[in-house]
Order: C-alpha cells, then structure tokens, then sequence
C-alpha cells in the first residue's frame, strides 16, 4: 500500500515532488484502512501506533531498518488529506448553459488531470512531465494526443480492428487546436518534457468535444507544477442569422455561417481558427469579441480553481542562458549580422548565417569561454596537468634568498573564466539574429528580400502544367510554390469517415497536402503525412469548400493533391491558390475564385526603433514567421473570408489589432486575385 525507499515517495499521497530527500507525507482518510492494527510489521518497514497530534490529527512514525547505519524517521500525517487528492468541481457559465469542471478523483497520480463536462460529452485530461529536464533547445518539448473512444457514443469501430489505434486525422487536427495556444503560455528556459492526454470518455452527438478539450488542457496545466504563465481556455462560436452562439450544438452548427474556435486568457487572444460563407470581416471581428468574453468568464473560475488546489509551480527548473552571453555574441557578430540578413534569397542568407555561427562559437571557444566537454582528453594530457598541480603544491627555495621570519603569501590564482555551453551560444545567437531582422524592418523600413510591410512578393501561374491530370496549375509566389492537380471520380471515390456519430459520413471533396524535405532544400524522412501536413491540408480544404457547386449541380468526388516544391513562407496559402486554379482547370464550375494570404507582426516596436505602434506585415517569409509575433493566415475574395487561422508566439493581441492585420489581408487578397492568369502550359 505504501512504498518507501531512500529518496523519494512515490503515489498520489505526497504533497511534494522532485525533491532529493522525504520529509512530509499527508495521507487521505481513504487510503487508510480505519481496521488498521496498532502495530503492524511489513518486512523491515515497521508501522508505530498512531497518536494524537499537532492540531488533534492523528499521525504516526514510519522508521525503516534498510540501512543501519543511518536512522531515518518519517513524520506521516493521515488526518488531514491534500487538497490535490480531494474532489474539487465548480460549474462555470458558458453561453446559455453550463461546463462542469472536476478535479481530484481521476488520474491523481499525474502533475495535473481534470474532467469537463458539457450535457453528457465528458473530456478527460491529463498533464505529465519528466523528473529530469531534456537538452536545452529553441523549443518547447510539448506533445499532444487527443482520443475519440467509440464507446463514448456506445458503439465500436466499423473497420477490422475494433481496438482505437492510429491518430484520425480529425483527432489530430484536434491535437493541434489544443497545442497551438499553449506554447506560447509556457516559460523559455523550462525543459522538461510535458505530454498531455486527452480522451472523450462520453459523447451525447449534441455537444461536441474539441472545445472542451483545449479547455480542459488549459485547466490541467494550470493545476500543475509546471509554471504556464496564465490560464487557457478554449470555445466554440457559431452564427445563424444575426445570432451569435457560443459553444453550439451540432444541430445549431448545421445551420450556422461560421465556425469559430478560440482559445486565449483572460486579457488576449492566443489562436483563432475557422471557416465562413464569405464572412465581411467585421461579422469575424464581432464574433471573436463574444468568444473572448466567453473565454474570459472561464479563466476567471479556473483562476479561483487553482488558488485552491493548484501546486507549487517549478520556479527554480527555469534555465536561461547567461545574460552577458547575448553581449559577447553581439558584439562578435552584430555587424556581420546586419549584412547578412540583406541577402535576399532564403538558401544563400540561410548558409551565410549558419556560417556565421560556426564563426562565433569558434571565437568563444578559442577564448576560453566555450568548453567542448564531449571532445576526448588524451592520457598525455591528463597526466602532465596532474603533474603540474604537483609542482605547483611544492614550494622551492633558492638558498640565500629568504630569510627565517619571512611570511610567505602565494599569489591567488586568477578567477576560472565563466563558460558557456555550445547549445546556449546557438540559442543566444538564434534570438540576436530575430532582434535584428526585427530591428530591420522597423528602424530600416525594409525586409529581408526589399519588401515594405504591405508589399506582396512577385507571383506567377500557370495551368495545365500536366497534361494527363484533369487539372493542374503551379502557383508561385516569391520563393514559395504549390502544383495543384485536381482529379475527379464518381460517388465511390468518395473517402468514408469512421466518427463517434453511428452514421456513415462521406466527403465528396478532399484536399491532401504534402510538404517534402526537398521544398526547403533538405535531405530528409519521407513517411506518413505529418501533423502539420494534416493540418495544413485541411486549412486549404476548408477554404476552397466554399466555392464548390452543390451535389446536384456537379455530382462529383473531387480530390485536390497540394505538393509543395519550394518553400519560404505561407505554403498553405500558396495551396489555396494554386487549387483554386487547378479546380478551373478541371472545368469544375466554382462560385468564384479565392486566394489566401499569411500576414506577420511585430508587436513591440519601441524596442526596435519604433513608436510603439505594432507593425503589420503582409506576405510574410519563413524568417518573419520564425522571429515574428504572429502567423495569420486569411483565404477568401473581395467580399468575405472562407477560412482563417491565427497562431500567436507572444502573450496575445488585441482585437484593434487584429481588425488592422484583417483589413491589410483583404486588400493583399485583392491584389493576388488580380495576378490569377488561367493559362496553359
């Protein structure tokens, strides 16, 4: 029932974690037998008699015999249970209805595990990490699985194998809403590896679970060690007529023109993702409003939940580089740094910067302040320091030198220089580099490749590239391309989807991207599609939905393949377009054509040379991206947006903002639309 060893208790009854020694233990009632004998003996591990405590509890003394050397006495409470093992739930006001909120009675064992509840659809959740951190990296080593059980809807799977395996590609796409508006809550310099678990355990086909699941993701993160700098929460928000719904029901989202997810805290917005009929941008902007107040009305409980039964975060497991290393590497390649990022072609500015690396960690090392602890030491080596620490402890004497009286002082050795690790001077280097690119477009006006902030890069189509496929096009746009082909079949070709609904459900139109290491100029694995791929393709998928014609009017499966040949930025995007093409090509009698667009941000301006004013981008490269502070990707035509998705790597942004980075969308859509050339190759 209890087990002990030198270092560390183990179970859900400690109350303190990763420490190197044992010190207080409280036990719930439960965990106890109230039978329990007065003195009971398991091997070497002897159970005194209880009595009555500090405060009236009752306790009793653990001393374990393993080593006999050394006494080791435990001080075990048993009358006064931790709050992380008692149930807590508060009912948290969502829409016109209610989520039920649980924690304490289900994975106690785990860092953080909650359960919510919406009608009868319960999601539950878990966060764990490891005792010991990983490498340092530029990274958050976070990983997500989402489960849909088939028996939370009572049923089994249609397919041979009845037992859940690989990850459907709808769960992943779930997997990803819940990472994405995480990681920017988490603190740089924490390492260890966090995993997150989620599972639909029930499923009543009315209330859907994806939002719930970011929720309780957030939740359980808040609750554990790990020290997340806010509370997240996740909701749904749908429009039919002029109402705004928040979390709908899968009856209301039949007939609703949007579906929006948004997740944030309670004072911004970390991830919007969704899709509309051609919505005008203020209908978008006043739905993310109704779902930020919702989002904010839920981190406010979990907020009151955590101060209840939240634990200790891990302060101290937060490992920053040193900060007089950001001045070193400054100062080595601040100068070089400012040429390099001129170099307007992404393979050449990506060598000369990897280059330049190499240059300042050699710098570093030749002066001492960079060890490189893998390299082996000869034995020659080793012994002739050994022999020098000898000589240097014996004191010689020339005769007649020193007279007897004389006080002898030895010169205190110099300061060891203090040294850097080979990884922090890549992470350091890595963030030096950001903040002059960023520190260029803002002080400079310019961009790596020339552009202004608005400026679109050169584009360029072409259909009928391939001349056996029903439709292709290759679509360019600076250094980023797609080849579209669009095949059309009969309802057989239609894919079948195995959901929690007991109803077959059928596409008739599929988008499937790939992104192959070659794009980027790289040697690399080729396997099953990625998350991202999975991701992206649905993105491009859902955004081209729109345009289609009915069933009736075109009874075809339409199938879209997105291969990405060149890459530097917004290849989702680029797919968009180039399927728009390709689906013309193939003669298939779209509503209109569409174009989509990723629009960048620097946040902080001031801190660049500016005045504070955020500064938008348009078209951004794979560098703005990586340095920027935000991804929002926009796809739709003069009139509306048909799908969108926004990924935030600061604390969050405001709607004013995102009301100008929508508007710069729209008139870059505008302008990429009229660069569309239906040609043959």
């Amino acid at each position: 029932m209890l087990a002990c060893t030198n270092s560390i208790f183990h179970g859900p009854a400690t109350t303190f974690h990763r420490q190197s020694q044992p010190s207080k233990i409280l036990l719930s009632k439960p965990l106890l037998s109230s039978r329990l004998p007065r003195a009971v003996n398991f091997g070497k591990l002897k159970f005194h008699s209880p009595f009555s405590g500090e405060n009236g509890s009752r306790r009793f003394d653990v001393k374990s015999s393993v080593n006999s050397s050394s006494e080791v006495l435990e001080s075990i409470d048993i009358g006064v249970p931790h709050s992380s093992l008692q149930k807590h739930s508060v009912k948290i006001p969502v829409g016109d209805r209610h989520i039920l909120v649980e924690t304490g009675h289900m994975g106690r064992q785990a860092s953080g595990s909650v359960t919510v509840t919406d009608g009868d659809t319960i999601v539950y959740t878990t966060v764990c990490l490891n005792d010991t951190p990983s490498e340092p990296s530029d990274f958050f080593p976070l990983s997500v699985n989402y489960q849909e059980r088939f028996s939370a809807a009572g049923r089994t799977s249609g397919g041979f194998f009845k037992r859940e395996g690989k990850t459907k590609d709808h769960e992943v796409l779930i997997c990803r809403l819940i990472d994405r508006p995480l990681r920017p809550t988490m603190p740089k310099g924490f390492y260890h590896e966090t995993q997150i678990l989620s599972w639909v355990l029930s499923y009543d086909g009315s209330h859907a679970p994806d939002s719930l699941a970011i929720t309780a993701a957030g939740i359980a993160l808040a609750l554990s060690e790990i020290p997340v700098s806010k509370a997240v929460a996740g909701v749904r928000v749908g429009l039919i007529g002029d109402k705004y719904i928040v979390n709908p029901t899968t009856e209301e989202m039949e007939n609703s023109e949007l579906d929006l997810m948004l997740a944030g805290t309670d004072s911004a917005i970390l991830m919007i993702e969704g899709y509309g009929n051609f919505l005008p941008e203020e209908k978008l902007l006043k739905a993310v409003e109704i779902g930020q107040d919702a989002v904010r009305a839920i981190c406010n409980e979990v907020e009151a939940l955590v101060k209840k039964c939240g634990k200790p975060k891990m302060i101290d497991a937060i490992k920053l580089p040193p900060p007089e290393l950001y001045k070193h590497v400054e100062e080595i390649a601040g100068d070089d740094l400012i040429k390099v990022l001129q170099i307007r072609n992404k393979i050449p500015r990506r060598k000369a910067l990897s280059s330049l690396e190499e240059r300042v960690l050699k710098i570093l090392t030749e002066n001492g302040f960079v060890v490189d602890e893998s390299a082996p030491r000869s034995n020659a080596e080793t012994i002739a320091e050994i022999i020098e620490d000898v000589d240097e402890d014996e004191e010689v004497i020339v005769d007649g030198e020193v007279d007897e009286g004389d006080v002898h002082i030895k010169p205190t050795p110099r300061k060891p220089t203090p040294l850097f690790s080979e990884v922090d001077v890549k992470l350091v280097f890595k963030e030096v580099t950001s903040k002059f690119l960023r520190k260029r477009i803002v002080e400079g006006g310019k961009r790596s490749d020339g552009r202004t902030p608005k400026e679109i890069r050169p584009i360029n189509s072409c259909c009928s590239v391939l001349p056996r496929a029903h439709g292709s096009a290759l679509f360019t746009r600076g250094e980023t391309q797609a080849l579209a082909v669009a095949t059309l079949g009969d309802n057989k070709m239609a894919q079948r989807i195995d959901n929690l609904i007991e109803v077959d459900d059928y596409k008739r139109f599929y988008l499937q991207y790939s992104f192959p290491p070659s794009c980027v100029g790289e040697a690399g694995r080729i396997g099953a599609p990625s998350r991202r791929e999975i991701g992206h393709g649905m993105l491009a998928e859902r955004s081209l939905e729109t345009i289609l014609p009915s069933d009736n009017d075109f009874p075809y499966t339409i199938r879209v393949e997105s291969t990405i040949t060149e890459s530097n930025g917004s290849s989702s995007m680029a797919s968009v377009c180039g399927g728009c093409l390709a689906l013309q090509d193939a003669g298939v009698p779209i509503k209109c054509s569409i174009a989509g667009i990723a629009m960048g941000l620097v946040l902080d301006t001031k801190e660049f040379g500016g005045d504070g004013t955020p500064l938008i981008l348009s078209d951004i490269t794979g560098s703005e991206d990586a340095s920027g502070d935000m991804d929002f990707k926009v796809a739709g035509n003069e009139d509306g947006i048909t799908a969108f998705q926004m990924d935030i790597k600061v604390a969050g942004i405001t709607l004013p903002i995102m009301r100008d980075a929508l508007l710069q969308a729209k008139d870059g859509r505008k302008h990429i639309l009229g660069k569309f050339k239906v040609e043959t190759h």
